[in-house]
């Protein structure tokens, strides 16, 4: 460190994180923030040089130039330069790279000087500042080839996918890609669909009693029938749905059941057994980053990247720790600061017998950083933090984890009832809480913690050996096994990181790519793979099979681990998977001659249904090679691939088959009318689409009519929109048709809907008049609905959001509107993702108007 009046010049990535340590640094430190990488791998071309030593090809970051020069100047005249990113190995490559444009290497690093903060406390600042060191080329390194081995797994495999699966024409293409982590990802979700595929629901039967004790009723389920213990879902194989092999329970039919709870109707109910048994709880581990994203996801409702971007606004403000960390170590000021706390808040008899840290939890943990946990060493509340909305309650989340860890386990009785009737016994469960422990902070913030508390007890009302209790119902109980649940973004988030696949600062968005790119369809939570991420999936598992085994991609992250801790020279370790025994390069250029398209892009899963299944141009369909002419026909959208069952393909093909034989003819044209299914639903079409031809005049069924209801005269009719009803009386024709918003009538360019009631095909013209005389509803367009708030921009702190606008969602900040793409759903987008889609629009220019006609007068001269 320098000594005497020195000027320091401080840099970060974040304009938000710059203004918290100006504040806590003062006037002596000028802050400034690079706004992310400055560098980065050009989006076109591999830009990695395998022949020389796998040298990257770094260009300035788009308009980061201006930033650039501004620095130098700055750092002239500085006598320390603290380069203080993020601290793990995206923030230590930020900073080398950062480093370097303003001179490290000539400097010989002299004024250069690597500062992590941990948290934003101004203790914790100048801790970090006086422990400040060297930038860590080895974290740099491995950083460096994470990034190089992605863009040759990507570069390489993304143009096959291309040829093999996606589309001959570049313009239907789809924006297939493969990447390293993702794809184990997509494999994942794959393997789950094939085991619901292969899932067969079983059913069983028993009987549910509704009981009484002293006026407070209790259930209490059928165990055993003659001492023969009853089956249950625990019998039952949970990947197959089947009987496990050797269960000797007994399994009620229908019938069965019901016959028996009529039998039981007249018996006495005697409590033959009452057992209890006191058991701990303990507190969870202190969040680590995938912990929170699971929990947010559970308890808010937060995507992963909605997670992310409010814990780093929570971090930069100075609330939270780094939150990018896979470790669950607690700082012994921070321990300490906890059972401060506590014994304040609720009482000694509150705290663990002493401080309690946590192991290593995470499969390939770098145990870094600290857990994720409030900042500082106070402790405070969301509320004491003046915190609103989403960081206020994602930050009540962390806040409560960390207080239970320092808490007492919880103290819980459970109560199990045996109860005779004739030859079977039932039998009744409860639990109590007899002290709450850690839980009495996690009931915080909801009225009444004791109340709160009580809702998670399941009470029994006391009873004794050989007291009859009344009996109140008896209901015969069917139950069927279900299959695998479809992971939604937490559970896959949780099953990467058991593989050890991916790191903290890459699961949100590898959840956000494979959603972007087609791979995934969301249903509600769940995460459906597609019928493209089948294919995908297939291809590389016969071809790549390692790029999809997370054991293999474990390793390669344990390979990263070493690189990073000076054991393994990065070059070496590329060049060993690029051009090593089997290396991808060679399997890449073999695989390129080898596969065969067709192949490739037929699933062969779904061999127990009669058609094969492809994927083509516009999506996947189904393919019925048993006549001269082979039948094709469209899977309808939301048909997720587990759904695609025997029957529903017979369907299928029964209804295309029934749309290949015409309804009629048009008697004006001569041209057949087909009632077709496609993929977004049915609708009819004259004449047939020759191939190079123009497209047939296709009509959809309005909203409420089905296939079922459409004969030659509706379909002619639906083909003949918009229609003329007739005059009207101040000139001109009013016609009747359906647009985007639904069936509609029009005079001269004045619209209305329709209302409930009128038919497209049947309203008159008097009903048309009627609606044009009323008065214009709506006709200021209403102001776009603003889906998400993103935060501010880091490079003016001026306001980011989500708009649903009259063509879809957009990105807004300032004057600036970038459309999201088609893939992208709101929800999924962060802050980085915005300023992306900001930046790209911006350099586009403005948008060039169409000529409409008004307001184009020409410049005379």
């Amino acid at each position: 460190m320098a000594s005497g009046k020195t000027r320091h010049l401080v840099i970060v990535e974040s304009p938000r994180k710059a203004e918290t340590l100006s504040k806590v640094l003062g006037k002596d430190y000028d802050v400034e923030a690079t706004v992310g990488h400055v560098v980065d791998l050009p989006k076109k071309g591999l830009a990695v040089d395998v022949d020389n030593g796998f040298e990257p090809e770094y260009v300035t970051v788009r308009g980061k130039a201006k930033m650039i020069s501004d620095l130098k100047r700055r750092a002239k005249n500085a006598d320390e330069i603290l380069i203080a990113t993020d601290p793990d190995r995206e923030g230590e490559a930020i900073g080398f790279h950062i480093a370097e444009k303003l001179g490290y290497r000539e400097d010989d690093g002299e004024r250069f000087h690597r500062v992590r903060f941990n948290e934003f406390t101004k203790d914790a600042v100048l801790a970090a500042i006086a422990k400040s060191g060297d930038i860590d080329l080895r974290q740099v390194d491995a950083q460096q080839a994470r990034r190089i081995l992605d863009r040759l797994v990507g570069y390489g495999l993304s143009p096959l996918l291309w040829k093999k699966i996606s589309p001959v024409d570049p313009v239907s293409r789809r924006p297939l890609s493969a990447g390293r982590v993702q794809s184990v990802a997509v494999r994942l979700l794959v393997e789950r669909e094939r085991e619901r595929r292969r899932f067969h629901a079983a059913s069983w039967w028993d009987i549910l009693a509704t009981l009484s004790a002293d006026g407070a009723e209790f259930p209490a389920r059928l165990a055993r029938i003659g001492g023969k213990r009853v089956v249950t879902g625990n019998d039952f194989d949970s990947t197959t749905g089947l009987r496990k092999k050797g269960s000797a329970a007994v399994a009620l039919e229908e019938e069965e059941a019901r016959q028996l709870a009529a039998e039981l109707g007249g018996e006495e109910f005697v409590v033959a057994s009452v057992t209890s048994k006191d058991f701990p709880l303990k507190p969870y581990a202190p969040f680590r980053t995938s912990t929170l994203q699971q929990e947010a996801s559970r308890r808010l409702n937060l995507s992963p990247r909605d997670t992310m971007s409010l814990a780093q606004r929570l971090y930069e403000a100075g609330h939270i720790t780094y939150m990018r960390t896979d470790s669950v170590r607690l700082s012994s000021e921070a321990i300490g600061a906890a059972r401060g706390r506590i014994e304040e808040k609720y009482g000694k008899e509150y705290l663990s017998p002493g401080p309690r840290n946590f192991g290593k939890q995470a499969k390939g943990a770098q145990e870094a950083h600290e857990a994720i946990r409030p900042a500082g060493n106070r402790m405070r509340t969301a509320s004491e933090l003046a915190l609103s909305g989403r960081e206020a309650a994602l930050y009540d989340l962390i806040w409560k984890r960390m207080m239970a860890t320092q808490m007492a386990e919880a103290k819980r009785r459970s109560v199990k009832a045996t109860l005779r009737a004739g030859e079977t016994e039932f039998e009744a469960s409860g639990t109590t809480t007899i002290f709450p422990g850690f839980l009495r902070v996690m009931a915080e913030g909801k009225g009444d913690p004791a109340e709160a508390l009580g809702e998670r007890d399941k009470l029994l009302p006391p009873l004794e050996k050989d007291q009859v209790v009344e009996q109140v119902e008896l209901e015969a109980k069917g139950h069927s096994t279900r299959p695998p649940a479809r992971f939604d973004e937490s559970s896959l988030i949780e099953a990467l990181e058991k593989a050890g696949v991916g790191r903290p600062s890459t699961y949100a968005s590898t959840v956000g790519t494979i959603q972007e790119r087609g791979y995934v369809d969301r249903d509600g939570k769940q995460l459906v793979p597609t019928y493209l991420a089948f294919a995908v999936t297939r291809l590389l598992e016969e071809h790549f099979s390692d790029l999809v085994d997370p054991g293999f991609t474990s390793d390669m992250e344990t390979d990263l681990d070493r690189i990073a801790d000076g054991e393994l020279q990065w070059q070496e370790f590329l060049e060993d998977f690029y051009r090593g025994p089997d290396g991808f390069e060679t399997r890449l250029e073999e695989r390129e001659e080898s596969i065969d398209p067709r192949t490739a892009s037929t699933l062969s899963e779904f061999e127990d249904i009669r058609p094969t299944v492809r994927i083509g141009r516009y999506g996947p369909y189904l393919e019925l090679n048993e006549q001269e002419e082979p039948i094709r026909v469209t899977l309808p959208e939301g048909l997720a691939p587990a759904d695609l069952t025997a029957e529903k393909a017979e369907e299928l093909i029964e209804a295309k088959e029934k749309a290949d034989q015409p309804l009629g003819h048009d008697e004006a044209t001569g041209l057949p009318v087909r009632l077709l299914i496609g993929r977004y639903g049915p609708f009819v079409q004259l004449g047939e689409q020759e191939e190079g031809g123009e497209k047939p005049k296709r009509a959809s069924l309005p909203k409420g009519m089905t296939p079922e209801d459409v004969d030659l005269a509706t379909a002619l009719g639906l083909l003949s929109l918009p229609r003329v009803l007739g005059p009207h009386p101040d000139g001109g024709d009013v016609l009747a048709g359906i647009g985007r918003y639904g069936p509609f009538v029009v005079h001269e360019g004045d619209y209305r809907s329709l209302q409930e009631g009128d038919e497209v095909l049947a309203v008159t013209l008097d009903r048309a008049l009627e609606l044009l005389a009323e008065p214009k509803k709506g006709r200021r367009r209403a102001a776009p609905k603003v889906l998400r708030e993103l935060g501010e921009h880091p490079a003016d702190g001026e306001p980011v959001r989500i708009l649903d606008g009259r063509y879809g969602p957009y990105v807004k900040h300032g004057k600036t509107n970038a459309s999201l793409p088609k893939d992208l759903p709101p929800e999924q987008v962060d802050m980085e993702r915005a300023v992306e889609l900001i930046a790209e629009r911006q350099a586009r220019g403005p948008a060039k108007r169409k000529g409409s006609g008004r307001g184009g007068r020409k410049k005379k001269g």
